[in-house]
């Protein structure tokens, strides 16, 4: 039986077509990153000042936003599948996945934060149970341990991947099931209706470029980070300085834009498929290496530390503890929440990209679920195993620097220097996988939703992320870390905004899906129809009443 509703188109007609630049949304977001990066350059200490005063306005006056969105997020995308729209497909409502689970589970893993596993890793475990939260428990002790494992699942499981569901959602819905293009602009049309292809659709683009080109160039950042102190660890380097650090961030930058233009089914899908081998390989020598016993107690204790922490940790502000306390979310919690909104724009529109088929349950439970897992069991595997180390006195926490910590964690086992080529690699091509996802999306938000974007465009974006990079690490100055985290919270507060008014648009997209309408329908005839007593005569009327609507 056929619904009398408008039917789903099945292929959004702007993507399919060939890009075609807007020269609005272009030329302003690269005029903007364009002067960043000439401030940057010319006047190096005016960029880091600034920074750093905006970044004490937003930490001390609008910090709370952070924390309060990104649990609404995660309420939100929770709410959509459980609810009664989890069963609206990402497209016609026969229309099958278009990649097999494992391959889309890769792709979006590897273009999530798969360089932030690598560097954070070990790195923030340990860093945790030497200094926890203000607050809370004594460092080194086992209650440090708890707090450790809680805190680190809860910036790297939950709240991350619901954030990144609810943009995906919204593009993957808008763009297969309404038949709109592939821009974050489109995804607000419920609530602009015509506008959202004007003014007010450009601008909220451009702040999905400019968003996607600091979250990026973070992640540059931190991938050369480590892959310096993977050289120097390995007597590659007598010191990983700024001029070697370019480098690192020119090279990846010339891989990254060679993967790009591949194309998404050559280029990203093979690179994250390696990678999660590669991958898999490490955590599994570093699990059986390491102290395994430890590791497995640890993943049943961190499951339940981290729900009961779950509410004190998503409540905490500068409200408790002061200065201290602010200090340490500006560093930790803020950064992260700041560095996934940024990702968004660029991550959301690439799992929306390769998602088409799956339903909304299907969607939440892959994009939210799968990955919480495969995070905590990699947070239990490498930072379980450089607490049990440090506990047994290897001071990997003042030996190393934060990007050195993996490496010297892996000094201690067996084929140390093979383990540390494995992951200076898997550095390597995890950042070039995500940032090719990058450079394209950031040319299909430049030409009008096509996920076909000209080779040129991708370039030009792949580049300036490059040079984003290499800014955003000379402003940190000595600790280039702090430099990335800075500026990284600072882009992402506009797109914050953004991301709110994407949740409203859904909502009332949902309401009038044609599923829902179709079964809306229904319902009304047959309560309708269920009024008269006689059962013969109910049995007629449903019918010629289903007749009638055209169900």
């Amino acid at each position: 039986m056929a619904a009398s509703v408008e039917p789903v188109r099945q292929t959004p007609p702007a993507a399919d077509r060939v890009g075609r630049t807007d020269r609005v949304v272009f030329g302003v977001a690269a005029a903007i990153a364009l002067a960043f990066i000439g401030w940057g350059v010319f006047a190096t200490e005016s960029l880091g000042r600034v920074a750093r005063s905006v970044l004490d306005w937003v930490i001390g006056n609008l910090g709370w936003a952070f924390v309060l969105s990104a649990s609404g997020f995660v309420v939100f995308a929770l709410w959509l599948a459980v609810s009664r729209y989890g069963r609206i497909p990402l497209g016609r409502d026969d229309e099958e996945p278009e990649f097999r689970t494992v391959s889309w589970v890769a792709m979006m893993f590897s273009a999530g934060m798969g360089i932030g596993l690598m560097f954070y890793g070990v790195n923030e475990p340990l860093t945790h149970f030497a200094s926890p939260p203000p607050g809370t428990v004594p460092g080194g002790t086992d209650e440090a341990v708890q707090t450790a494992m809680a805190t680190t699942l809860f910036h790297w499981t939950l709240h991350p991947w619901a954030i990144y569901a609810v943009v995906g959602l919204a593009i993957a819905y808008g763009s297969f099931r309404r038949g709109r293009s592939q821009l974050i602009s489109a995804a607000f049309t419920p609530l602009l209706g015509g506008r959202a292809a004007g003014g007010a659709g450009r601008a909220i683009d451009v702040l999905a470029i400019f968003a996607t080109l600091f979250g990026s160039a973070a992640s540059l950042g931190l991938g050369a980070l480590q892959i310096g102190s993977g050289l120097r660890a390995a007597g590659r380097l007598g010191g990983a300085g700024n001029a070697v650090l370019v480098g690192v961030i020119a090279v990846l930058t010339a891989a990254f834009v060679a993967s790009a233009v591949s194309g998404v089914a050559r280029g990203i899908q093979w690179l994250s498929n390696t990678n999660m081998v590669l991958a898999v390989v490490l955590a599994v020598f570093v699990f059986v290496v390491g102290p395994t016993v430890f590791v497995l107690n640890l993943v049943p204790a961190a499951i339940g530390d981290y729900f009961r922490d779950l509410a004190d940790m998503a409540s905490r502000t500068a409200a408790v503890g002061g200065d201290a306390t602010q200090e340490w979310l500006a560093g930790w919690t803020i950064f992260y929440w700041a560095w996934w909104i940024s990702w968004t724009p660029f991550v959301g529109v690439f799992i929306a990209r390769i998602s088409r088929g799956r339903t909304i349950r299907q969607f939440v439970t892959g994009v939210v679920g799968v990955p919480s897992l495969v995070s905590l069991m990699w947070f239990c595997v490498f930072g379980g195993t450089a607490v049990f180390a440090e506990r047994e006195g290897a001071g990997l926490v003042g030996a190393a620097t934060p990007e050195g910590q993996l490496f010297a964690l892996l000094d201690g086992f067996p084929l140390a220097t093979a383990a540390s080529v494995v992951v200076i690699v898997l550095v390597a091509i995890f950042f070039i996988s995500g940032a090719d996802a990058a450079s394209v999306v950031m040319g299909t938000l430049s030409q009008r939703g096509s996920i076909r974007p000209a080779k040129a465009v991708v370039v030009f974006w792949g580049v300036l992320t490059g040079a984003v990079a290499a800014v955003m690490l000379l402003v940190g100055g000595s600790n280039g870390l702090t430099g990335l985290q800075n500026l990284t919270i600072i882009a992402a507060l506009p797109f914050l905004v953004v991301m709110i008014g994407l949740c409203v648009a859904l909502a009332r997209d949902l309401r009038s899906d044609p599923l829902i309408r179709r079964e809306a329908r229904v319902a009304e005839v047959i309560e309708e129809v269920l009024q008269p007593q006689d059962p013969e005569e109910k049995a007629l009327r449903l019918v010629k009443r289903l007749i009638r609507r055209g169900v």
